[in-house]
């Protein structure tokens, strides 16, 4: 009997995302780790074709007390499997997450370690259900992709606007080449900016490395950690689950300045992935570990991004020295000729990266719109 109702809860959480999770025995085997049996029969009452929830109408579908219901909204909020935040109405909603982005996965990794045998455990069975997600996605990829190419971009590249290792600015400039949209939104494109756009700021650990950390396959590009920014109902959220801690603008200041100095990209969500909503987070992702990366290089999924940045190389300062193809997370720069750096503009991300890293000054950015959509490498 349980086993068909994790069967229905593992259906419930898949429709709550975007990924083709299979309901399989492993997705099946993280749910038993993340859900009691007692809270099967609340989710399957409660979360049928509508994901967020008032409390009058929990109650309504649950047919539950009220005292009861809370215990197991804050029971599964701890387990990162429901958000439970006021909506702009300031109205208590209590949201069923999916699996991941964001979900229970980034949650169970965002936590302060134990390296337990649990943690340990779990980390092993996402990473045997992202190898089958992977698997479908290539048994079907004709037919997947055009959904794919309906969702919009999963984050936002904000790109480094400082100065280069050689102590010069990052040299922004228009490209009339770029079209912006017929109506623009104007988005934050400065970190600093969007620090200061916030009162409440939290930061967790990254997820990705410490998920691969438990696999003993540890970052090769940083050491850095706890650099996962969130702001407002999410910096609430996390606080109140455990998961982060609350922080000074100063110091997620200094993060996001040692962020930039190990090379790692800025990169923004927003609410519902809803770019004329506020941003809920900044993660700060290494080419290594990144799920977002490493989706796109296993083919599981494509690349979808939006960005306001190009890298271009100026060809007369540049000598060649290979350190933005070293740095670029995305393999988007190549050498021509064997003496100077050229930009694959269908796929750059507008990061800044290499343009931080050029020890010449060789690189500016271009300002400009625009939505990435690289297909998964299959």
């Amino acid at each position: 009997m349980s086993e068909e109702k994790y069967q229905k809860v593992a259906q419930s959480i898949v429709k709550a995302g975007r990924l083709p999770f299979p309901i399989n025995n492993t997705l099946l085997e993280i749910l038993r780790i993340l859900i009691d049996e007692d809270e099967l029969d609340f989710i399957i009452k409660t979360y049928k074709r509508k994901f967020s929830l008032t409390l009058a109408e929990i109650k309504k579908r649950s047919g539950m007390e009220e005292e009861q219901i809370l215990y197991k909204i804050e029971s599964l909020a701890k387990k990162g499997v429901i958000f439970n935040q006021p909506n702009r109405q300031g109205i208590m909603v209590y949201r069923l997450l999916p699996l991941i982005m964001v979900g229970s996965f980034e949650y169970t990794f965002m936590k302060t370690l134990k390296f337990s045998d649990d943690e340990k455990e779990i980390a092993v069975l996402f990473k045997k259900l992202f190898d089958e997600v992977k698997e479908v996605v290539h048994s079907k990829y004709d037919a997947i992709l055009p959904v794919f190419k309906s969702f919009p971009p999963i984050d936002r590249t904000i790109a480094i606007l400082d100065k280069n290792v050689a102590g010069n600015e990052i040299e922004i400039s228009i490209n009339m080449e770029i079209d912006p949209p017929e109506e623009e939104i104007l988005l934050t494109q400065n970190v600093v900016d969007l620090i200061n756009k916030f009162e409440k700021i939290a930061v967790g650990h990254c997820f990705c490395r410490h998920y691969k950390d438990l696999l003993s396959e540890p970052c090769k590009q940083t050491n850095i950690r706890e650099n996962c920014l969130t702001f407002g109902k999410s910096a609430n959220y996390i606080t109140e689950q455990g998961f982060g801690r609350i922080i000074s603008r100063e110091e997620a200041l200094k993060i996001l300045k040692d962020s930039e100095d190990a090379g790692l990209v800025h990169k923004a969500f927003h609410v519902h992935e809803d770019l004329t909503k506020d941003e809920t987070s900044i993660c700060n992702c290494c080419f290594d570990c990144c799920a977002t990366f490493e989706f796109w290089r296993e083919g599981v999924l494509p690349m979808m991004n939006s960005t306001n940045h190009l890298a271009e190389i100026n060809k007369e300062i540049c000598i060649g020295c290979e350190t933005c193809i070293e740095k670029c997370p995305i393999n988007s720069i190549s050498l021509i000729d064997g003496d100077k750096a050229e930009v694959n503009k269908d796929i750059c991300l507008g990061c800044g990266v290499c343009a931080h890293f050029c020890p010449e000054g060789a690189i500016n950015l271009l300002k400009g719109r625009r939505t990435l959509f690289i297909e998964p490498l299959v």
